[in-house]
């Protein structure tokens, strides 16, 4: 089985069978002598995929609707950025290849749940995602509430599996506090209430990033600290750098979210294009302009390369990401 990485623009196809297993080092996921950035992301974008297929129920499992709903929400779609995060911080940190790959479910699972919710018609009322009809669309609104709901509570028992595969107790113990709080009242689910209750309204670039920093960047920080907690507690210089680059990238992802929603079509997307002029939310293209919002998501973007400058060639991974991250056309 091969995998194109999907709406980061590349090519890159890696078959599955080059994906390491077992609990060996992050190290073993990558062949001897390096991979392009491309097929790094094709490699590890399977890598996740397969995990994921692993960790949800088989859709014959009772209940078998319920089941169906969380694969269809879940797999066969999405750039993975999240995942690839994790992998990216667990390779600099030595982390074991399994416990990464829990990690990486773990991320992603949230992400999948709030995005089946906020799809649904009480919040963003959107009926494309991924390129295919949203789960309340295909399962009804009370069935896709009960997908999310149990996407999210999966996440947090996969990512407890960590301490099978080699990472320490202290380090699994806060890695599930750092997921609890980006998804939760402080984090993505405070993010998307301060999202719900500014439509209409006005935001200065503060309330924005304010806004933004608990809605897509509490997620993307979760993302890099429990790959680097894979591998044990960081030492603080190491931790100080990650928490700074995620900060930068986790707001450049959403400036350039809001610069495509304005340019892209639906097709190149995966989802309504143009809903939130359409919904009246505040964005960095209406707070700024269209051409500042670009040039604030490459100065954020040089934020994060400087803060991984201290961790050297080994955080290249991080580094290639973040560049992918503003470039990205979808």
């Amino acid at each position: 089985m091969a995998r194109q990485v999907a709406g980061f623009g590349t090519s890159a196809q890696v078959s599955s069978s080059t994906i390491a297993a077992g609990d060996g080092r992050a190290s073993a996921a990558v062949p001897a002598g390096g991979l392009s950035f491309g097929d790094w992301c094709g490699l590890h974008a399977e890598r996740a995929e397969q995990a994921l297929a692993a960790a949800l129920p088989t859709a014959d499992t009772l209940p078998p609707r319920l089941h169906e709903g969380m694969r269809y929400a879940v797999l066969g779609g999405g750039k993975r950025v999240r995942p690839l995060l994790v992998y990216a911080a667990g390779e600099l940190a030595g982390a074991p290849a399994a416990a990464l790959d829990r990690a990486a479910c773990a991320v992603e699972l949230i992400h999948a749940y709030s995005l089946v919710h906020d799809d649904l018609p009480c919040m963003d009322n959107d009926v494309l995602r991924r390129g295919k009809p949203t789960v309340h669309v295909a399962f009804g609104e009370a069935g896709a509430m009960l997908v999310g709901d149990a996407l999210q509570a999966l996440a947090f028992g996969v990512l407890a599996e960590a301490a099978d595969h080699g990472t320490p107790a202290p380090a699994v113990v806060a890695m599930v506090r750092e997921l609890a709080d980006a998804a939760g009242s402080h984090g993505m689910a405070g993010g998307q209430a301060i999202d719900l209750a500014s439509v209409g309204a006005v935001l200065d670039r503060a309330a924005l990033e304010a806004m933004h920093v608990r809605k897509t960047g509490a997620m993307l920080r979760a993302s890099v600290l429990l790959g680097t907690l894979a591998g044990g507690l960081p030492v603080p210089a190491r931790r100080d750098a990650l928490v700074r680059y995620a900060a930068a990238v986790g707001l450049a992802f959403q400036v350039v979210d809001d610069v495509l929603d304005v340019e892209a079509d639906s097709a190149t997307l995966g989802k309504t294009a143009g809903k939130d002029a359409a919904q009246n939310k505040p964005t960095y293209v209406s707070a700024m302009g269209l051409a500042a919002a670009r040039g604030l998501a490459g100065r954020l973007r040089d934020d994060a390369l400087s803060a991984l400058a201290p961790l050297g060639p080994a955080a290249r991974r991080l580094a290639e990401l973040a560049e992918l991250i503003v470039d990205r056309k979808s």
